[in-house]
């Protein structure tokens, strides 16, 4: 099929009639029977695709089409109930399946050593197995949707696309490579920007691996305002040009530049999202290129209740903790940590996670004590002593005057990238 490219012409985006259009237009001349949906889980919720997922469930069931939903989990906790009914709406709960990351997963093939060497400038030089959800491979499914959202990412530059079946429903062995070869490269290298180390193994399976699979993808580019998801640009192809053309625009509606480093920066994690620091670190990831050298960060997580997303690495967090990158990475090589070399995910989580000296990070939770936050490498307060001087109801996004003190405020970091530009223009 011939891509399809709807730009906003409006900062409202685009309405949901215009979208509804578009979908029906990528199912143009198809012959259904049966269709894979492996929308983002709800940690997107923002991508609309969710609005996209329940479009595309109703308008297929209507011409008899089977529908199975298969949300792009990750390494994630599954979603609830509430969850899916909040980003699914009204699909019923037995169209949906859950991924198992671990062992749900079948092998398809194998990217070179000297591959991943070459574009690693040599940082790493193993090869990398191949693995996705089996239901990926079933040749019953006539067609399989991928929606989600492209913005800036910590592990491979703007996220989204291949990222979404190798990831978000791929094996333990490519979510762990492609984790720790975006850390040991560096993520300040690649964080908005396309052609990375990481992208280039996404593509590189998707050429040799997927290539005969029946995949359509879906890309949004969103922002929100006053708590609205706005949707600039809906981007459907069968290529990788619906991704060059989808990452120009989220490098310009999701890259935030400020005229100079920030001293001071407090971000918001809505509890609705963000329940671990797994998660809530990306409060980490997407304004440390914004951060000045002995700069404070605060974190105000209400809802984070724990470290990892599951208990093994819920433990290896508490275990190792947020110490930087060459910590991390000593113990990584240390053969008496075979608990870390067996989950690289968590490992390269541990380096994104890590402020690495240049600045600090302080935690405000409710239902992490304060001594489990230190332990891990964090500063602490009590949430309810930050928000009295940092509330965010109160809080406008940008820099603020509290008390005489000017501080930055993000009220939510996964919608972006904050970036000072004398930084970003010193080192490009």
């Amino acid at each position: 099929m011939k891509d399809i490219t709807l730009l906003s012409q409006t900062e409202q985006g685009l309405s949901s009639e215009e979208i509804r259009g578009a979908l029906l237009a990528s199912l143009t001349g198809r012959q259904l029977r049966k269709v894979l949906i492996v929308p983002p889980d709800y940690t997107r919720i923002h991508s609309n695709a969710g609005l996209i997922t329940q479009m595309y469930y109703h308008i297929l069931s209507e011409q008899g089409v089977k529908v199975d939903i298969l949300p792009a989990l990750g390494t994630h906790i599954p979603v609830s109930e509430a969850q899916r009914s909040m980003m699914f709406g009204d699909i019923p709960a037995d169209h949906f399946y859950v991924h198992d990351w671990r062992k749900d997963v079948v092998k398809i093939g194998e990217i070179p050593a000297d591959f991943i060497s070459g574009i690693t400038d040599g940082l790493w030089n193993t090869g990398v197995t191949v693995e996705v959800n089996r239901r990926i491979m079933d040749p019953e499914y006539d067609l399989i949707l991928s929606p989600g959202q492209v913005v800036p990412h910590e592990v491979i530059g703007m996220s989204n696309h291949a990222k979404n079946i190798f990831v978000g429903v791929g094996g333990a062995e490519m979510i762990n490579h492609s984790h720790m070869i975006g850390a040991v490269y560096g993520m300040e290298r690649m964080m908005g920007r396309d052609h990375t180390p990481v992208r280039k193994i996404f593509d590189y399976a998707v050429e040799h691996f997927l290539k005969q699979r029946p995949i359509l993808w879906i890309l949004t580019v969103t922002t929100v305002a006053e708590g609205k998801t706005r949707t600039h640009g809906l981007f459907i192809g069968e290529g990788r040009e619906c991704l060059t053309k989808a990452v120009k625009l989220a490098q310009e509606k999701n890259i935030n530049f400020t005229d100079h480093a920030v001293e001071k920066c407090v971000v918001y994690l809505d509890p609705s999202e963000y329940q671990s620091t797994w998660l809530g670190n990306k409060g980490i990831y997407r304004t440390r290129m914004m951060m000045a050298d002995g700069g404070e960060l605060i974190l105000l997580g209400p809802g984070i209740r724990q470290f990892g997303e599951d208990t093994e690495c819920d433990r290896l967090i508490r275990k190792y903790g947020y110490r930087g990158r060459d910590a991390i990475l000593k113990a990584f090589h240390n053969p008496e940590n075979e608990d870390l070399r067996a989950n690289m995910s968590a490992a390269a989580h541990l380096i994104h996670g890590s402020a690495d000296g240049r600045f600090t990070v302080t935690y405000g939770v409710r239902e992490i004590s304060g001594q489990e936050i230190q332990g891990v490498g964090f500063r602490s307060l009590p949430y309810e002593e930050l928000v009295r001087s940092y509330d965010p109801e109160r809080l406008k996004p940008g820099f603020n005057t509290v008390n005489g003190e000017t501080i930055f405020y993000i009220p939510n970091p996964a919608l972006g990238l904050w970036i000072d530009r004398e930084r970003f223009e010193r080192e490009i």
